[in-house]
């Protein structure tokens, strides 16, 4: 079978996912006493950081190295992406080939359970809150980070200097007169000291940040902004090399079609596996599974790669490779003692039974 891939990238400021939201369902008479969920199957979701980066030279770029010993200056205007962290998700998504409807008699207690708004399964007979997800955390895009120039440094004796030659002088001796002060005030021999450490690191402060302004004219300014990207993919099979998605450094993330970025691949190896079934005995199983369906998912190995450079490499749970099991509905019926239990959304495991 097919896996089938999306890739969907989105402005800063936006959410990736909305965080899980959770339905009351309760089975009484109006609906038969019945509760219809359904069991999901395994999205993998890789979320990509790409980090553009916009360069822009100074205007003193050709004397960074003769005035200032900098050797490695902007010397002309340019973006370029860098590639960030990649992480990775198990987000379910509902299986239509595996809806249920579970039907309590009259005398259940409490018969109620939690969905969410697609209606996977989350609690029978319990309360349940999504938990904090440190997914939705690594999904916040990043401030734009600036490193500019203030036209306040273009004192009046740079501005009259005439030629840019004799700019790039006169910018390099207030840079140097700069670092004299600092070094004078660190070292008590100032005329007119801070009267406090307070005010020391005010001047010390303003001192720095005209420094560096002044030094951006000759290395150049740069702004990076982060954006994110997600890659969706409903494993079958164990792959090998499955191209997710190309990056360019000139262009960013680009479509698997598009020759100009480097291959992003996914490597997925089968770890654990529920034993396949033969027709009648998958309906010999399927006759016999009475009361809440759950699923047991497999596992595997995964590996994100980049010119055979290690993105990614982890473990993740696999409801395809793995098989369904059911919970008897006399579990329900004990009015003394009720059954609470608490399942995974994302694969439709069981997390917890209380009882």
């Amino acid at each position: 079978m097919k896996n089938y891939i999306i890739l969907a990238c989105l402005l800063l400021g936006l959410p990736l996912m909305a965080q899980t939201k959770v339905v009351k369902k309760n089975a009484v008479k109006a609906n038969n006493y019945g509760i219809t969920y359904s069991l999901p199957k395994t999205s993998l979701v890789v979320h990509v950081e790409v980090v553009k980066v916009s360069c822009q030279a100074g205007p003193y770029y050709q004397y960074a190295e003769k005035y200032l010993g900098i050797k490695d200056a902007v010397a002309e205007d340019k973006v370029y992406y860098e590639l960030g962290k990649v992480t990775l998700a198990n987000v379910g998504i509902p299986d239509p080939d595996n809806t249920y409807l579970v039907e309590f008699k009259s005398g259940t207690v409490a018969p109620y359970a939690y969905l969410t708004e697609e209606g996977l399964l989350c609690a029978i007979n319990a309360e349940y809150s999504p938990e904090a997800s440190t997914w939705d955390t690594l999904k916040k895009n990043k401030p734009e980070q600036k490193t500019g120039t203030n036209a306040s440094v273009f004192s009046e004796e740079l501005l009259m200097a005439g030629s840019k030659t004799r700019q790039a002088e006169v910018a390099a001796k207030q840079i140097y007169r700069i670092r004299e002060s600092r070094m004078n005030i660190l070292t008590g021999e100032a005329d007119n000291l801070p009267p406090d450490g307070a005010a020391m690191k005010i001047v010390m402060d303003q001192l720095e940040e005209q420094e560096k302004a002044l030094t951006h004219l000759f290395t150049g300014t740069l702004t990076r902004s982060t954006e994110q990207y997600e890659v969706s993919l409903v494993p079958h099979d164990n792959l090998n090399k499955e191209v997710l998605f190309r990056f360019s450094e000139l262009l960013g993330v680009v479509d698997v079609d598009d020759l100009g970025g480097a291959p992003v691949y996914m490597n997925l190896k089968t770890t654990e596996r529920a034993p396949l079934l033969d027709p009648k005995e998958e309906e010999k199983k399927e006759k016999a599974m009475k009361g809440i369906i759950y699923n047991v998912p497999g596992k595997a190995s995964v590996e994100i790669l980049m010119n055979q450079k290690t993105l990614y490499k982890g473990d993740v749970q696999i409801t395809q490779f793995g098989t369904r099991e059911s919970l008897a509905p006399v579990m329900f019926e004990d009015k003394k003692m009720p059954v609470k239990v608490y399942f995974y959304p994302e694969t439709g495991a069981i997390k917890q039974i209380i009882q």
